[in-house]
């Protein structure tokens, strides 16, 4: 049966998430060194038409699995239905979003097909003839190198980490369509609670000024406001401590757990740089970043890194600023 790489998309409220062209990228780097055939897997109650949409963009062949238990995401279904139609597909590597339903399947998903399973990939390259993958570690700070040694291998994948797959090729791709049946036995969906506030002002502001716990307390963040008003259409955001801690609403925070957001100018103040904030900001025009820890891991990501108390730099630097202008 010949092998091919396997992508499972992704979708939520009748939309394909846009991780999910992250993954086909990601899917077209390990194709440069595994010759073989790309194919992605979906799964839900009706995903006939997100299927051809996928299909239609790409000209690859994909797979829709609709079951009418899979209204909202389960993890338990997706792990019975992949756990049989994978094998089929002989898979040498499954590529899967490094999300709250990525991260809830795959570990799970690799134990049941026996498969070796790396979290947060956010680059790949080939050495000695294998595939390793890249991830960071230790809350960013150090970045570690993977290699499996057999196939199949499941990798969840960092949001951010890989830039929209384009395809040359404008043939579509063919769509097959199963209906199956599995009944959750362990456990049930309880619905979708949203966030009363929309995080629009976060996602669509040209600048973001970003405050992490580095930032002290809460009072310090009329610095952070003053910082943002220098800037027309700017945004106020946080990372998770500081959403945690009551400083900033919940529809502030940027990360994987939050929002994510392209600002053409994004400052992270006091921010370490943990992968889940960073896949949230990722993929920001241009990154500052002000810290008072030279090692922090914001800064493997930053084009401006600034060593300093921010309490210190930033009256500053807005007073330079107002002088300049005046």
């Amino acid at each position: 049966m010949t092998k091919r790489i396997v992508v499972i998309a992704e979708h939520f409220n009748g939309r394909l998430v846009p991780v999910t062209f992250e993954l086909l990228a990601c899917a077209l780097e390990i194709q440069r060194f595994r010759q073989v055939p790309i194919s992605v897997v979906i799964l839900g109650d009706r995903v006939e038409d997100l299927a051809h949409e996928i299909a239609g963009a790409s000209g690859l062949e994909v797979i829709a699995i609709q079951d009418p238990d899979l209204i909202t995401y389960n993890g338990e279904i997706y792990k019975n239905i992949l756990g049989e139609v994978l094998p089929e597909l002989s898979p040498v590597c499954i590529c899967i979003a490094h999300t709250g339903q990525g991260w809830d399947f795959a570990p799970g998903l690799a134990v049941r097909l026996g498969a070796a399973c790396i979290t947060g990939v956010e680059r790949l390259f080939e050495e000695d003839g294998r595939i390793c993958f890249t991830r960071a570690i230790f809350g960013g700070k150090l970045v570690a190198d993977f290699r499996v040694a057999s196939d199949p291998t499941i990798i969840t994948v960092q949001p951010g980490s890989f830039k929209k797959a384009s395809f040359e090729a404008r043939t579509l791709g063919s769509v097959i369509l199963r209906t199956v049946s599995y009944q959750s036995r362990q456990s049930r969906s309880l619905g979708i609670k949203r966030a009363k506030e929309e995080s629009s002002a976060v996602t669509e502001a040209d600048v973001v000024v970003s405050a992490g716990k580095g930032i002290g307390r809460k009072e310090n963040l009329e610095i952070i406001e003053r910082l943002a008003a220098l800037f027309p259409k700017s945004a106020v955001a946080g990372s998770r401590s500081v959403c945690d801690s009551k400083w900033l609403d919940r529809n502030r925070q940027v990360g994987l757990t939050g929002a994510s957001v392209n600002p053409r100018l994004y400052i992270a103040a006091g921010i370490s740089g943990a992968s889940q904030h960073i896949a949230g900001m990722r993929s920001s025009g241009f990154i500052v970043a002000i810290n008072t820890d030279p090692n922090a891991a914001i800064f493997n990501v930053s084009d401006v890194c600034v060593v300093e108390d921010l309490t210190a730099f930033i009256p500053v630097f807005i007073e330079a600023c107002e002088k300049s202008n005046a």
